[in-house]
């Protein structure tokens, strides 16, 4: 019996194995002009729980089954045997979408050299339905509903003549003789570059939490998306895990929790709140827009949609 489990269970990697080997070399589109593609990965779920078991040693008489196993690593932030997985992408992006990125430094790059080779004559221009205004409550993002179609037309025509007029310059000095290294300064960063990324898969999850985020830019946001799409089918347990514990998952400060459990226990919100020093209001009563009170709040709402 344990051998016919065992084979079953060789089997089933197997096939896993061969589904995931059809991912590597494949482009999945994103953006206009821009790509991910995985290049090559080391382990999956069982490489995880592998190297989790190593801390049980002999004796230990609480084992748990591989999915219980990684559900348990995950919820209680035991990162280490996450990091026994590495993943390596290759990815074609916009210059201000690589900035953002690259600032997640727990990763290997190599990135294409503007220094040993021309800039790529490839440059991203957004489309009009993600060409919004400036959001009137967040300071680095952008708003729906509020920019005219005209408007939106004229900067989407102005991005394709500035790029252009701006690549035709960058050739122009490098047909002259300017170094490749100076030249490059006059282009703008919608320009497209590309590189290879590696990471562990501790590493890419918190990529992904964070780039997945709806608060995210949007270009790099469809980034993130498209790298899920693959983590999901390189480690489907992992991945389950870390959508039910990091990504949709609420983090509640002390203060939180003690306002949560005084509502719970029939106190007014606002009284609940206040009481802890979750401000709502201003001394003239208006309502306060930012802050841990409202961001409270929200944490609130989100957890009645999911009901």
């Amino acid at each position: 019996m344990n051998k016919m489990i065992k084979s079953n269970k060789e089997k089933m990697e197997r096939i896993s194995r061969k589904d995931i080997n059809l991912l590597i070399g494949k482009k999945f589109k994103v953006l206009d002009k821009g790509f991910v593609m995985l290049v090559d990965y080391m382990g999956d779920d069982n490489s995880v729980v592998q190297a989790a078991r190593t801390s049980y040693g002999n004796g230990t008489k609480r084992l748990r089954n591989e999915e219980g196993l990684i559900r348990y690593l995950l919820r209680n932030q035991h990162t280490t045997p996450f990091e026994m997985v590495e993943l390596k992408f290759f990815a074609k992006m916009p210059l201000f979408v690589a900035r953002q990125w690259v600032r997640h430094r727990t990763a290997s790059i190599n990135e294409y050299s503007g220094r040993y080779s021309e800039m790529l004559d490839d440059y991203y221009v957004p489309a009009l339905k993600d060409i919004q205004a400036q959001s009137k409550s967040n300071k680095q993002g952008r708003e729906e509903g509020i920019l005219s179609y005209k408007l939106k037309s004229e900067f989407q025509k102005e991005v394709v003549k500035t790029t252009e007029e701006a690549y035709e310059i960058y050739r122009r000095y490098i047909d002259a003789g300017v170094a490749k290294e100076l030249a490059r300064i006059v282009l703008p960063v919608n320009v497209y570059t590309q590189w290879y990324w590696k990471a562990n898969l501790h590493n890419v999850l918190h990529f992904l939490d964070l780039r997945m985020d709806p608060h995210a830019q949007l270009e790099i946001r469809k980034y993130a998306d498209a790298m899920a799409g693959i983590v999901k089918k390189v480690v489907p347990i992992t991945y389950k895990a870390f959508e039910d514990f990091m990504f949709n998952g609420i983090t509640l400060s002390s203060k939180e929790q003690k306002a949560l459990g005084s509502i719970m226990d029939g106190e007014d919100l606002y009284r609940a709140c206040e009481g802890v020093g979750l401000m709502l209001r201003k001394d003239d009563g208006s309502r306060i827009k930012n802050g841990e009170g409202p961001e409270f709040l929200k944490k609130l709402e989100n957890i009645r949609r999911r009901e």
